[in-house]
């Protein structure tokens, strides 16, 4: 390296013959803009861009560390050092600020350096702590929350293990937790508060990594959440009395989907063990089960499936709670419970593949259900099964309609995830074969004549060597069978 003709080159031009002189050059050049170029947000953005690359190989931010500026940063990370923290214009930047620090504290493998630079965070956290229920919806204590919240989203993000992960729960939790629920509280109305605030949370919950590994005699997955469900509350009851804004996106429903993909990556995290709350009479997996269920419902299915993001939030936990919490969402009553299978329909319908994916996941979690406890069984035995026969009686044409629509997505479109939609269309086969033999009588309808012996006997060998289970191999069985089936029906 010290040999190349590149710093051969720099050594003639401008004096730098040694990596780290140049590292050390760009490093400088990265403090001087972020300490004097805080009127320019493009400056700071592609100064922190810079900064974020350089840090971001393993062994150029073992380099680094060893950098006097870059100590010099890691331990004076304040506004009095760089400006740029203190404009609330450059808020965004601060994630990406503090990502990097934290990035590069986390190579040094030190418990002491960690909690050390932590102390700017700490004195932030103090005078939150201290300030008076009175003065909470000052301007001072809103520009701090905010910047608190997007400091910690970035180191959050930088925690890709369990010991660094480790690092940080142990230092915010308990302690910190009540700044949260109280920021929530006294904020609600203010999205460019809450936004940050709830942003950092769901950070926070992801297992990424499986960075949220605890003991095996640690409650802190339960406690965790626990502390996720009192926020859900406090954000959902408050967001859903307030009037509707004329940006509504910007307003409520943006707040909202976040606090969805809070709820579905808390339960798919598998750090708690969610049984524990029923049983002992905790309200938390209720609680926030329902205030998720009530901010889904206060918004038009038409405005979930427009707004790309709240999309997304809302079928991501659509699905957890099919495949995790089945027992609750058959608890709904009828109405409620259509509804939320009509937006599975309408999820299939889109043009994305995963989201439809998704929705065929949900689908077949319900329909394998149906088949296992109540076409399979003597008679609905448990209360979940009693519900969903109750559901099904009532609207009747809800899964033949779904079998229907996973046929025509099938058949006549593009499918990119094939073996995504044959899941639940094996299930649905099964629940009901007259339910079945009705929809290859109509689809044979639409389809002219002189094919109907073909397309018959293309019906016919989808479900050569099917059996009446949904064990893993006859599921594969059946993907097969519907791959050859779906290009012999295409056939001219």
């Amino acid at each position: 390296m010290h040999s190349s003709k590149l710093y051969a080159r720099l050594s003639d031009l401008i004096g730098l013959n040694d990596h780290l002189l140049l590292l050390n050059f760009f490093v400088q050049k990265i403090a001087t803009n972020l300490k004097c170029y805080t009127e320019s947000e493009e400056v700071i953005d592609q100064t922190l861009s810079l900064f974020l690359e350089l840090s971001s190989g393993y062994m150029t931010g073992k380099l680094l560390l060893k950098l006097d500026t870059i100590k010099f940063i890691v331990a004076n990370h304040t506004r009095e050092h760089f400006p740029f923290l203190e404009e609330y214009r450059c808020s965004r930047s601060r994630t990406t600020f503090y990502y990097t620090i934290a990035w590069l504290i986390f190579l040094e493998d030190s418990a002491a350096l960690f909690k050390s630079a932590m102390d700017p965070l700490l004195q932030v956290f103090i005078t939150l702590e201290s300030t008076p229920e009175t003065m909470f919806r000052s301007d001072s204590v809103k520009y701090a929350l905010i910047g608190l919240m997007r400091d910690l989203r970035g180191i959050t993000m930088a925690t890709n293990s369990r010991r660094t992960y480790g690092l940080l729960f142990d230092w915010i939790y308990p302690a910190h937790m009540p700044i949260l629920l109280r920021g929530i509280s006294h904020w609600a109305d203010k999205p460019e508060v809450t936004t940050p605030l709830l942003k950092f949370m769901a950070e926070f919950v992801l297992n990424k990594g499986q960075r949220l590994t605890f003991d095996t005699s640690s409650p802190n997955g339960i406690l965790l959440f626990r502390e996720v469900s009192k926020l859900l509350v406090a954000y959902g009851s408050r967001i859903l009395s307030l009037p509707t804004a004329t940006d509504i996106y910007g307003f409520k429903y943006k707040g909202i989907w976040i606090c969805l993909t809070i709820l579905s990556r808390a339960l798919a995290g598998n750090y708690v063990n969610f049984g524990v709350f029923e049983l002992y009479g905790d309200r938390a997996l209720a609680d926030a089960l329902d205030i998720a269920l009530k901010m889904t419902l206060a918004i038009p299915l038409a405005d979930i499936l427009a707004y790309r993001k709240l999309t997304k939030a809302y079928f991501a936990l659509v699905e957890v709670l099919f495949n995790s919490h089945l027992v609750f969402v058959l608890s709904f009553g009828t109405h409620t419970f259509m509804h939320i299978v009509g937006s599975l329909e309408s999820g299939l319908k889109g043009l994305d593949a995963g989201i439809s994916s998704q929705c065929a996941s949900a689908i077949d979690n319900l329909a394998a259900f149906y088949f296992n406890k109540i076409t399979m069984g003597e008679a609905p035995s448990s209360p979940a099964a009693v519900n969903l026969a109750r559901h099904i009686a009532e609207c009747p044409a809800v899964l033949p309609e779904i079998l229907k629509t996973l046929f025509e997505i099938v058949l006549f479109e593009d499918c990119s995830n094939q073996w995504s939609l044959s899941r639940p269309m094996l299930s649905l086969i099964l629940i009901n074969e007259q339910m079945f033999t009705d929809l290859k009588a109509h689809i044979l309808a639409t389809q002219p004549l002189d094919q109907h012996q073909r397309l018959a006997s293309c019906f016919d060998k989808l479900m050569a060597d099917i059996n009446r289970s949904t064990d893993p191999k006859n599921r594969d069985k059946f993907t097969q069978n519907l791959t050859i089936f779906r290009h012999d029906f295409r056939v001219k």
